[in-house]
């Protein structure tokens, strides 16, 4: 407030009586508005980034395996460069998202309880999921590198490495995706674990196949790049293991949702015939047959009906 020489001080605290209830009132219709009506929560708002994140990492290592093992026209299996606007570009918006990810986290540890987040909902688990998705986009983005390069690789190698590439390039993406879901759905992460399971036998495979096979004779700078995508992805296998282990501890923590499985319906009931023939013999009659049929069900138990 502005004081001028000559005003009353009745006037002046009128004045001032006035411009601090405007300020309340516009306050409070902003925080009503705010909260009640438009409400715009940075909890809910990190709680989808993270899981937009490990959604995008996933459709990238879903299609590596595709993008790097390429056939050219020759039919020699080899890399073929590649467009810079393929999919496997998403990763990048992953890279930048630190600074977004902790001012969303302070901002909600300030929040009041609201839908599906109580009260101290665990937003220091997302920095840390956030933080162990950005150490998996460097990795994608040294793969990227190696899709863009015109090295021929020798195809022999290849042939190789590449089955058990593909096999933890895909299946360590589904597994990503399985928990980018878990995470927007609020639901216990199961299914990821069966993905891992693959990512990890693949890995095995690979070394078996690599210790098989004899490189005495072969041009070691030329399988390098390949030997290194191979490294990349098998690294790439450890980190989504340690997201894994992460979102099952912000569903401990959280309270996620139990998935229940299925239940097998019973089986239908069987119907069952028992029969019996038995000769009957009377006096002064010609002889005939008696046949008697007992049916028998085998019902399952009902359970109670619904109400």
């Amino acid at each position: 407030m502005v004081t001028i020489s000559g005003y009353r001080v009745e006037e002046l605290l009128e004045m001032a009586h006035e411009r601090l209830l405007t300020i309340i009132i516009g306050g409070g219709t902003c925080m009503i508005i705010s909260v009640f009506l438009c409400p715009v929560w940075a909890g809910e708002d990190l709680h989808k980034l993270i899981a937009s994140n490990i959604e995008k990492l996933a459709n990238c290592l879903e299609g590596f395996g595709g993008e790097y093992f390429q056939t050219p026209k020759d039919g020699n299996c080899g890399m073929v460069p590649k467009n810079e606007d393929s999919f496997l570009q998403g990763y990048k918006s992953v890279l930048n998202s630190k600074t977004t990810e902790e001012s969303l986290a302070n901002f909600a540890a300030w929040e009041p309880g609201h839908g599906r987040f109580k009260f101290r909902h665990p937003w220091k688990q997302y920095l840390k999921i956030g933080a162990l998705a950005r150490q998996c986009a460097y990795q994608i983005e040294t793969l990227n590198g190696h899709i863009n390069s015109n090295v021929q690789v020798p195809p022999e190698f290849l042939q190789i490495i590449q089955d058990s590439c593909r096999t933890m390039s895909i299946e360590t993406g589904k597994a990503l995706k399985a928990l980018a879901i878990a995470i927007k759905t609020m639901k216990e992460p199961k299914h990821a674990c069966e993905h891992l399971e693959k990512s990890k036998t693949a890995v095995k495979d690979l070394k078996t196949a690599l210790k098989a096979t004899s490189l005495e004779n072969a041009d070691i700078l030329a399988i390098v790049p390949a030997a290194a995508v191979a490294s990349i992805l098998v690294e790439i296998v450890k980190g989504a293991e340690k997201i894994s282990k992460s979102v099952h501890e912000l569903s401990e923590l959280a309270h996620f949702k139990k998935v229940v499985e299925p239940t097998v319906s019973p089986e239908k009931p069987q119907l069952l015939h028992r029969g019996s023939v038995n000769p009957v013999l009377l006096d002064g009659e010609s002889a005939h047959v008696i046949i008697t049929v007992q049916e028998i069900l085998n019902m399952a138990p009902k359970g109670p009906e619904p109400k």
